[in-house]
């Protein structure tokens, strides 16, 4: 396998100054599945051209370590057809002829943080084949488990005092505030959540509920008078492992118990990592409001509206999530057992021994899960809502049989053309691996292929969860000798019974 890097990432891995502590997770991953790595001529005069010759010979000297591609080819059609539409300087165009070595198949896989080689990576069909440091270590920990030698923990809420200030995690933070120690220390008894791996930091995130009469005199536009959830402190490191979605349940479950009108965050925009950041919170509903300026410089201020008054997006329910619809279908859908608590590592159930779900896999961390299906029924839709129902491992079933969670339909994935693209589709979402999801679903039943249903967790119902049995007396299941197969549609009232007995509502 060959690997070509980007110029970003040989010169955040070359540095004498670490930019970016991902980077040795990538290099520990590629020398691992022995993949060869490749840099273009490209990258040897970008950094040829650096204005410090003492740092060009440093380079000149690690770059000897790299296999180099010897006789770049000229740019094809359909690729120079491509940079004309999108490319505007020679930056780009230089991208392109990296690009180009993946189009042409002489390198498999390409690594770069540049979010324009992506667009003309789709463009062109080879999407599949370029990755950014968080994809690539994602796809490498699902596919390669049994090489996974280091322990992430899972999230943990501690107090600042517990955390180690000097560890180098924080470094960014005082780069960009000259108060940030001084800060962090007249913390040191309030809570903030923590996620390590092999006993170094690897995520952090601080939040602050802040009333009516908050001062916001720094921000502009002016705030209007709001309860609000701040999110004061968030780093997240690539890893693999989806933690930056866990640290948004948290948020998002923060606001929900704060009754809040607003989520805001003010990040800067200077690094690739807060870059990152920003797409992450935009995809999930937040907004450029405006900006914050301080002594430390302008930073971006991005909100987010929250409350039950916000109309659910039924078409995108990223942006409203964890509300959902009334308005929609309801479904009951049942996974089994062995499945279930991988998935949904908060509904656990009272009897399971939840030290086993420490959060390092993908999929417990994701807030979007997968489930993979042949029933004829598919005609759910985007906003609908699901019922996860746990099938009981135990007789009698109609007690050992409980619904867990409350889930939102993102998307229904259907028709596809080959293997590859159905397992695309569930790929990191899932803990079925790549050949049983071959074997046993794609496989299984030639006339009737798997479709795929992508949906949001967005609310684990308290313990203890109603079973079967409290289904048949409220009558949602009114018949538990003949449960229907595949998803059980159910009535507004019938779901709003179900809530108000798991709430305890009356």
């Amino acid at each position: 396998m060959k690997a070509l890097l980007d110029t970003n990432i040989i010169i955040h891995r070359e540095t004498n100054r670490i930019i970016n502590y991902d980077i040795g997770q990538i290099f520990h991953w590629i020398d691992k599945l022995k993949y060869e790595k490749y840099i273009h001529p490209i990258t040897i005069s970008e950094i040829e051209r650096y204005k410090d010759p003492k740092v060009v010979k440093t380079f000149t000297v690690k770059l000897e370590s790299y296999n180099k591609i010897k006789h770049p080819l000229e740019l094809s059609g359909d690729i120079q057809k491509v940079s004309e539409e999108i490319d505007v300087n020679q930056n780009d165009i230089n991208d392109t002829h990296l690009l180009n070595e993946i189009y042409e198949e002489r390198i498999d896989i390409l690594i770069s943080e540049d979010k324009k080689i992506r667009t003309k990576a789709k463009k062109l069909g080879i999407e599949n084949q370029v990755f950014t440091i968080q994809s690539f270590l994602e796809k490498v920990t699902f596919e390669n488990p049994e090489l996974v030698d280091y322990n992430v923990l899972a999230v943990k809420k501690v107090d600042f005092g517990e955390v180690d200030l000097s560890d180098i995690f924080f470094d960014s933070f005082r780069e960009d505030y000259s108060e940030f120690d001084r800060w962090f220390k007249k913390k040191s008894n309030n809570p903030c959540y923590v996620c390590n791996s092999e006993n170094n930091l690897t995520a952090f995130l601080y939040i602050k509920i802040e009333d009516e009469d908050e001062n916001y005199a720094d921000i502009s536009p002016q705030f209007e008078k709001k309860k609000r959830l701040k999110v004061g402190t968030l780093k997240v490191s690539s890893n693999g492992f989806k933690i930056g979605e866990r640290f948004l349940k948290i948020i998002f479950d923060n606001a929900l118990q704060y009754k809040v009108s607003e989520i805001y965050v003010t990040v800067f925009n200077k690094r690739t990592e807060q870059q990152q950041l920003i797409d992450m919170l935009q995809v999930w509903g937040f907004i450029k409001h405006g900006k914050k300026i301080t002594k430390n410089g302008e930073e971006i201020v991005l909100v987010r509206p929250f409350g039950k008054s916000i109309p659910p997006n039924i078409e995108k329910p990223k942006f409203t999530f964890p509300f959902l619809s009334w308005d929609t279908r309801k479904y009951i859908i049942k996974i089994e057992h062995k499945y279930h608590t991988e998935l949904f590592p908060d509904s656990i159930n009272t009897k399971e021994d939840k030290s086993k779900y420490v959060e390092n896999e993908p999929h417990r961390n994701r807030i979007g899960k997968v489930y993979i299906s042949h029933s004829q029924d598919r005609h759910l839709k985007s906003g609908d809502v699901i019922v996860i129902y746990r099938m009981g491992e135990t007789s009698p079933k109609r007690y050992t049989s409980t619904v867990t969670s409350i889930c939102i339909v993102e998307e229904v994935l259907t028709n596809f053309k080959d293997f590859d693209e159905f397992f695309k589709a569930c790929n990191r979402r899932t803990l079925i691996k790549k050949e049983e999801l071959r074997n046993d679903w794609w496989n299984k039943n030639p006339k009737v292929k798997p479709f795929v249903i992508r949906f949001l967790h967005a609310h684990s119902f308290p313990t203890p969860k109603p079973t079967l049995n409290d289904l048949n007396k409220i009558g949602v299941i009114p018949d538990i000798m003949n449960m229907p197969r595949g998803f059980i549609e159910i009535s507004l009232k019938q779901f709003n019974k179900l809530v108000r007995f798991a709430y305890k509502i009356n």
